[in-house]
């Protein structure tokens, strides 16, 4: 055996099945050659391929000999070489040149490559080789051994084999401190995993009394502070303790050990991924005009990065908020009438890269209405453990829609690591850039975030909705490729094209009164008069035939009938005939005196406000009040109009079918910024906002200062 090269014939020893065999006969067939194997007993074990003798995992051959040197370089050649520096390079092919001259005469290492003067005299190839290493080490000033061992080496690992070893292992940091303190060391910076951050001090001083309680005094030898010091840091990348967060570390410390898995859809609406989060950037509540924060809760596609629905909510989520993003997946909101076209989804669902609408190609001048997104039905949606997103409504629903739900692992955000990333890429790319911004954390934020230009929650969620749209789905996408085409950069759009047209089909929700499976559910008796919820009369002629009479369910509701209430319109239930299965819609008593949407907290915050000036208040004095203190007809400002939007709201979360009025989206964002905001300079960093009642009072008349100073 010579370098990296084994013999292979007659009487080559191998490992065959775990026994020792011998090769006896090489045979030529028409197959191709193969080899006799015999054991020890002489006898007949096997006739193999060759290509199997070397090749399978079922055979290792047995060298001959041990070669001396053949381990001797642990890295291949390009690895040592690469970490040379350019000095060590030019020495180490300064003295190749040199063992070149000795073997062959030549530096270059050929006659036909010789250089001027070459042969000298001293190193003709004809010279006893001996002669040579004795006439080299004179002229290089080292002794014969060196020259000797320069040659093996470049016989045995190439130029490689030149550089020096020395300076490769001293590198090596942690090769010169004893094992046993590196590994007590690493143990205890794991302990400190779930704890606070330690200091680098007390770090070693705990690995030195951990060693010697190990050990025993004198055992294990312990590095210089400095040392100590050092080897910190190295471990610092295998388990980081020092550098970053605490929360951070611990994110880090929890990554699974070994290779990642990765969930691989194959086609859009397989896997729907759902997550709320507090988002970054302060928002004014319509209805009581306070500072609150705010927390979108967001339906990301897997396979495309589609995010297919969007809902804003003040301070918390609630289970009919997720209820309602999920049914956005399935009826995506209507696109704004300022959106540019490539922002615009067919209204039948499939992209125009796939078919083809022949009537807007022939008239281009006539825009058809479009979605703000992608229409699919999902197979299964990842959730978290939160109690919004396992509560009953949503479960419910669900099992209605035959819909799957993969809870993700405890305290693992990146089992949903794509909405996830979504996330970051909103505050980096989207709300850092708006006013009110206020940082990701305490350390993050500015002196006075509140203090800055504002937007409402529904301005805010609609400025994310266009975002989204327009930039997000129509950006390329770093996670996003199809295999057979690596290098062609995605966008979520044309993801989902590109999905649509591999998976051949769409799937659609059965029935056009979907929406009303996603809202909350209250049993309530029918009387004479209609129905009560939550101190609110709803009738209508669809009741007629139940008044008075019970109803056949059974259980927990056992005599009451079922009805679907939307909290973001408690002008309107909806109740179900159990005999024509077609829905109706109940009109509440002083739904007259309103023609927008009005919320249960809009309906609550009224009556607080009525029984603060009346002593026998009712809903329509209540209504009525609140109406006419915000005085949400006239519009005489943008202050005004912007204090009575959440009640103008033109569409409510869910988009119910034949109840809504016609949608009207809010301008852009350049255009919400270009229009003159209110005044806040003034404002006092708290949830009040005393300053503006003052200057609204000021420019708007004594009943505006009464409203707002309620407020």
């Amino acid at each position: 055996m010579t370098g990296g090269v084994l013999r292979v014939g007659v009487g080559t020893q191998v490992h065959y099945d775990g026994e020792v065999v011998t090769v006896v006969e090489l045979v030529i067939t028409k197959a191709g050659n193969e080899v006799v194997l015999k054991n020890t007993a002489g006898t007949l074990t096997a006739r193999i391929s060759l290509r199997e003798l070397l090749t399978s995992d079922r055979v290792v051959i047995i060298p001959d000999a041990v070669d001396a040197n053949g381990d001797e370089l642990a890295d291949p050649a390009t690895v040592v070489l690469a970490e040379l520096s350019e000095s060590e390079l030019r020495q180490v092919h300064e003295r190749a040149a040199h063992v070149r001259e000795v073997l062959t005469g030549y530096r270059a290492g050929s006659a036909v490559l010789a250089g001027a003067g070459e042969p000298r005299p001293q190193y003709r190839p004809g010279l006893p080789a001996n002669s040579r290493y004795a006439a080299k080490a004179a002229e290089l000033g080292v002794g014969l051994r060196t020259v000797l061992r320069w040659v093996a080496d470049f016989r045995n690992n190439g130029e490689a084999g030149l550089a020096s070893k020395r300076d490769r292992t001293a590198r090596r940091l942690l090769g010169r401190v004893d094992q046993r303190w590196v590994d007590l060391a690493l143990e205890v910076m794991v302990e400190h995993s779930e704890e606070s951050t330690p200091s680098r001090t007390m770090v070693i001083n705990r690995t030195n009394a951990r060693v010697i309680a190990r050990f025993g005094e004198g055992v294990v030898k312990a590095p210089s502070r400095t040392t100590a010091f050092r080897v910190l840091e190295e471990l610092e990348r295998r388990h980081p303790t020092f550098r970053l967060s605490a929360k951070r570390n611990r994110d880090i410390a929890d990554r699974p050990g070994g290779v990642y898995g990765k969930l691989r859809p194959t086609r859009p609406g397989e896997y729907v991924v759902m997550d709320s989060t507090r988002l970054d950037v302060f928002a004014l509540d319509p209805v009581t005009l306070r500072w609150i924060n705010c927390e979108l809760t967001v339906a990301m596609d897997w396979y495309t990065r589609c995010v297919t629905g969007i809902r804003l909510t003040p301070v918390s989520t609630k289970a009919v908020d997720v209820a309602s993003v999920l049914f956005q997946v399935f009826r995506p909101r209507p696109a704004g009438s300022e959106w540019p076209e490539h922002a615009v989804w067919p209204e039948h669902g499939i992209p125009r890269t796939v078919l083809l609408d022949v009537d807007a190609a022939e008239s281009p001048e006539v825009r058809r209405p479009g979605l703000s997104g992608p229409a699919m039905a999902p197979e299964t949606i990842v959730v978290d453990h939160g109690k919004v997103f396992v509560s009953a409504h949503l479960t419910s629903v669900c099992a209605r829609m035959g819909i799957s739900i993969q809870p993700a692992r405890l305290r693992t955000g990146r089992d949903k690591g794509p909405v996830e990333r979504f996330f970051r890429t909103l505050r980096e790319d989207l709300l850092q850039a708006l006013p009110g911004y206020k940082g990701p954390d305490v350390h993050a934020r500015g002196i006075n975030p509140e203090r800055e230009a504002f937007f409402f929650l529904d301005e805010l969620e609609e400025i994310v909705r266009e975002w989204v749209a327009v930039v997000y789905h129509h950006r390329p996408h770093d996670g996003l490729l199809d295999p057979h085409l690596p290098a062609m950069r995605m966008s979520p759009a044309m993801m989902f094209g590109h999905g649509l047209a591999r998976a051949g089909y769409i799937e659609a929700p059965r029935d056009p009164d979907l929406a009303l499976e996603f809202l909350r559910t209250e049993w309530r008796t029918i009387q004479h008069y209609g129905v009560e919820i939550d101190g609110r009369r709803h009738n209508g002629p669809a009741l007629n035939p139940y008044r008075g009479r019970k109803s056949p369910h059974t259980g927990v509701a056992r005599g009451r009938w079922p009805f679907q209430v939307d909290p973001d319109d408690v002008s309107r239930v909806y109740f179900r005939d159990p005999h024509t299965r077609a829905w109706h819609t109940l009109m509440w008593e002083h739904a007259l005196a309103l023609d927008m949407p009005f919320s249960q907290d809009a309906l609550a915050f009224a009556r607080k406000l009525a029984a603060s000036r009346y002593t026998y208040p009712d809903d329509k004095v209540a209504v009525a009040d609140l109406l006419e203190r915000w005085n949400a007809g006239l519009g005489r400002s943008l202050a005004e109009r912007r204090i009575a939007l959440r009640l103008a709201r033109d569409q409510a979360a869910l988009d119910l079918p034949s109840t809504e009025p016609a949608v009207a989206t809010l301008p852009s964002v350049a255009r919400v910024l270009a229009a003159a905001p209110v005044d806040v300079n003034d404002h006092e960093p708290e949830m009040g906002d005393v300053d503006d009642v003052e200057e609204l009072a000021a420019g708007n008349g004594d009943f505006y200062a009464d409203a707002l100073g309620d407020v």
